[in-house]
């Protein structure tokens, strides 16, 4: 099973808005939806594993930091996105970080 994380971004909740719909006006079962969900999950850390080629720095003040069931997840303050020629600068950021190997060498790992 592949992780969870992109059904929070707003393609995701966008398709898990439209499965709702439909199930609504029964134009799909419950049981359908989730296996939209589950193709998709799996779509889309496929596609961000061997599609995505950029490479974006950043630099902050470490806020807190946590590791818990395979998973890392970092607040920084105050960071620098740099990538060539742009900077970004935010307050905040989270970062949830997964092991991508993990999921491609087991494919009965559970979700996040």
């Amino acid at each position: 099973m592949a992780y969870q994380l992109y059904r929070n971004t707003t393609l995701g909740n966008s398709l898990q808005e439209s499965l709702d719909e439909l199930i609504q006006t029964q134009q799909i079962t419950p049981q359908l939806a989730l296996q939209v969900l589950l193709q998709f999950d799996k779509a889309i850390n496929t596609a961000l594993a061997n599609r995505v080629r950029n490479r974006v720095n950043f630099r902050g003040s470490l806020n807190t930091y946590r590791f818990c069931d395979n998973v890392w997840t970092f607040v920084l303050n105050d960071v620098e996105f740099r990538e060539v020629t742009d900077l970004v600068k935010v307050d905040k950021v989270k970062i949830v970080a997964c092991d991508g190997k993990r999921m491609h060498n087991n494919g009965n790992n559970s979700a996040v």
